[in-house]
């Protein structure tokens, strides 16, 4: 089944207590199609770059299968670019600058083959944007939306009104508490499928996901990693294996979104090992099974005993 990511594509500059990295490869549309497309195909990318976008950039997405038929080219502007710097706590980031650059005027224009896609993903746009694609395409099976702590602030009537239209939101659990003005996550994932969303899910760092469908919560670990370095883009790489993952369902029932939850965690557990979406270029079969099973594993619950483990006194 075909995926339609429509986001950002960015050149980030970036700085980690492990180093430093700049004007590489970023943004949500970048990050959600590089992790889908180990999943399913076609996976369809629909954003603006300027006339500094580097080739190789271009190529590396192209030769990765990823369709840019929908990447449009501002040959008078240059390209959105982030700059951020992440301190030893890596759920925390401080932006340092951001240049909105042709974003600042971008409107969606979904090509025709695209608009029957079966799943779409809205990365991190005003939720005006984001609805404007709704708007634009034909009855998905699926739609999955992001946003962040600024429209959460600044737009809020806005990104309530395009949330009363997607299928799923996927966001974090500062999010999550800002969106419902609610402390306790249960509670304020409740209140934010109140607003629309049937499916949600909670990113947590290091501590996992929580997921929200039907009257069911499912809580997936995180990866325990060695090797740490970038976690930007992490979550759109876990929007886009989540993704991936349903798109070659026949069935979105709970069990899937359960095992979506895992394939999305796999993948966003890749892009931390390297600055930017290095890992996420050249991944085989193997590895990505590899640390699919070290995700069952670290999920496994043994089978309780006769009496649950419980020491009962059985003289009264």
């Amino acid at each position: 089944m075909s995926i339609l990511a429509v986001g950002t594509v960015a050149l980030d500059s970036i700085e980690t207590p492990f180093g430093a990295a700049e004007d590489v490869l970023g943004g949500s549309a970048t990050y959600i199609t590089l992790a889908a497309r180990y999943l399913t195909d076609p996976v369809r990318l629909v954003g603006v770059v300027g006339h500094d976008f580097p080739v190789a950039y271009r190529q590396r997405l192209q030769n990765s299968g990823v369709d840019l038929d929908g990447l449009e080219v501002d040959e008078e502007g240059r390209t959105f670019a982030w700059e951020g710097r992440y301190h030893y706590d890596l759920n925390e980031r401080e932006t340092l600058a951001t240049h909105l650059n042709v974003l600042d005027a971008f409107e969606p224009v979904i090509p025709d083959a695209y608009r029957s896609s079966g799943i779409v993903c809205l990365g991190n746009l005003h939720p005006t944007t984001q609805r404007d694609v709704l708007a634009q395409v034909e009855a998905p099976r699926l739609t999955i939306c992001d946003t962040m702590n600024f429209w959460i602030s600044s737009t809020p009537d806005a990104l309530r009104e395009t949330l009363s239209l997607v299928d799923a939101l996927i966001i974090n659990g500062a999010e999550a508490r800002e969106l419902a003005d609610e402390p306790n996550l249960i509670l304020a994932a409740r209140e934010i499928r109140a607003m629309g969303p049937e499916i949600l899910v909670i990113k947590k760092g290091e501590h996992g996901a929580l997921l929200f469908a039907d009257d069911v919560i499912f809580s997936a670990p995180a990866y325990p990693l060695e090797d740490i370095c970038d976690p930007t883009g992490a979550g759109d790489a876990f929007m886009g294996g989540f993704a991936g993952y349903l798109a070659q369902r026949s069935t979105i029932d709970v069990e899937a979104l359960k095992t979506a939850v895992i394939y999305g965690s796999a993948m966003a557990s890749f892009v931390v090992e390297r600055f930017g979406p290095e890992r996420l270029y050249d991944l085989g079969p193997t590895e990505i099974h590899q640390r699919l099973d070290a995700f069952r594993d670290l999920s496994t619950i043994p089978v309780y005993p006769d009496g649950h483990g419980l020491v009962m006194d059985v003289s009264r």
